[in-house]
């Protein structure tokens, strides 16, 4: 039976404020740390102030490569010379905090990033047709056993428990050790990659998600869309964590 307020102990000042210290601090001990400020993370990873300041990619763009558009209109460029793929999906544009967030994930082999980096691109491709299957970014196997894990693989395979859409991560090789990207000038881009990917299943008929990170000029998710391409895909998307804008 519960007490009726006349005979529940009267709990005086101090003693309230005891109990709420107490229980902020069993709070602490089962919440996580905000991934960019260290404050209390209370919406996944992130507290609720970062959250809401991530720069996600919602501005109007082409539906091809995803640069801004006016009305999300297709692009020039994808008029003149379409790209080898049909569509991109991305979450974030690449600027702050992001490329500091995806630099530790790359770099530093923080894969506890994954979750917070992907799950917002799950959501965006919920409401998209789902492909038949995810083809990760290839690294060269020199590059792999430098870097230790494919990031683009770790990203897929989130994708692929989320979506139940299998990932095939041997489909598609990188045959040529290429310097990176990000070393060279656009106009070197797709030279530096022509010929650096081979795809080894046939996929007559399929639509295929080329997962990635980072789309900068699209010359490596170009590529590697002409190799899955040759293998007949039908269609063929681009997902990736972020995309960079022009300067």
């Amino acid at each position: 039976m519960v007490a009726s307020s006349k005979n529940r102990p009267h709990l005086s000042n101090s003693r309230h404020s005891i109990i709420d210290g107490c229980v902020k601090f069993v709070q602490s001990l089962f919440s996580e740390a905000c991934l960019l400020c260290g404050d209390r993370a209370t919406r996944g990873q992130l507290c609720a102030s970062c959250h809401t300041a991530l720069p996600y990619h919602d501005q109007p763009a082409c539906p091809i490569c995803a640069l801004p558009t006016a009305g999300g209109e297709t692009c020039g460029s994808c008029l003149t010379h379409p790209p080898r793929f049909d569509e991109t999906l991305a979450a974030f544009t690449f600027t702050f905090p992001i490329d500091a967030v995806l630099h530790a994930y790359k770099y530093a082999g923080n894969l506890a990033l994954i979750e917070f980096l992907a799950t917002p691109l799950v959501e965006r491709a919920l409401s998209r047709p789902f492909p038949d299957l995810l083809i990760p970014m290839p690294l060269h196997p020199a590059r792999l056993k430098q870097r230790g894990f494919n990031q683009a693989l770790e990203i897929a395979r989130l994708f692929a428990r989320r979506l139940d859409v299998p990932v095939h991560p041997h489909a598609c090789r990188r045959i040529r050790d290429t310097p990176p990207q990000a070393t060279l000038k656009h106009d070197q881009r797709s030279a530096n990659l022509r010929g650096a990917f081979a795809c080894d299943i046939p996929l007559h008929g399929k639509h295929v998600a080329l997962i990635d990170d980072v789309m900068t000029s699209g010359a490596s998710l170009g590529e590697l869309a002409k190799a899955v391409r040759k293998q007949g895909a039908a269609r063929i998307s681009v997902w990736v964590v972020a995309r960079t804008l022009p300067h």
